[in-house]
């Protein structure tokens, strides 16, 4: 778990820049206590604001999550962009960015945690950030999986979608993740690690989509 130097511990929030400093906060308290361990008054505690000051960033604490949630999601790209755009093979970059995944997890368990919360109400989500006429949107982290997928692999699978391909590499990935922050992850003599038991079963899911699409 990474070590938190706070702008707002011991001295209260910077001036004007309370909105962070609430993002923060949340982060903090859902890595330390999950996601149900924190109250919108223990936020302004820690800020060291009243909790009526709150609300004229966020309606409510659903919405602060959803903005944990969103700055997470966009770290998680920007990670993933990285390793896809580093050095080596398509095949070894694709690798790296399992790595990555598996260790933001790791570092960054509060956005973790508010990523995968259930669905908050409508109302309720982070706003979407404008985008200007002409400017692709950003891509996302399942943006960038299914490209990795088709620069490594870029005969296709034929029939298999390589979307669902994607879909069945998150899940994975988000499984042993899961598992390791639990603390349910076996370890011991002769088991692999969590990233060496992503790369296998990444590549198992890769080598049945292809021999199923050569059928």
């Amino acid at each position: 778990m990474r070590h938190w130097h706070s702008p707002f511990d011991k001295r209260g929030y910077h001036h004007g820049n309370l909105k962070e400093a609430l993002i923060e906060a949340a982060q903090r308290f859902i890595a330390e206590r999950g996601l149900g361990g924190f109250t919108l008054a223990d936020a302004a505690k820690l800020v060291g604001v009243t909790p009526a000051a709150l609300y004229r960033h966020f309606r409510g604490r659903d919405a602060l999550v959803a903005e944990v949630a969103f700055r997470g999601f966009k770290d998680l790209g920007e990670r993933l962009g990285r390793a896809l755009a580093g050095e080596g093979t398509p095949l070894e970059r694709f690798t790296r960015m399992g790595e990555a995944y598996l260790t933001f997890a790791e570092q960054e368990p509060g956005y973790y945690l508010a990523m995968f919360s259930p669905q908050v109400s409508e109302g309720e989500k982070a706003p979407k950030q404008p985008v200007a006429p002409g400017v692709r949107p950003p891509e996302t982290a399942f943006d960038f999986l299914v490209r990795a997928l088709s620069e490594t692999f870029p005969s296709g699978f034929k029939d298999v979608d390589v979307r669902f391909i994607a879909l069945e590499v998150w899940a994975l990935s988000h499984g042993i993740a899961t598992l390791d922050a639990a603390g349910q992850l076996p370890r011991g003599p002769g088991l692999p690690d969590k990233y060496e038991l992503l790369r296998a079963g990444v590549l198992a899911l890769v080598h049945g989509a292809l021999q199923k699409g050569g059928k």
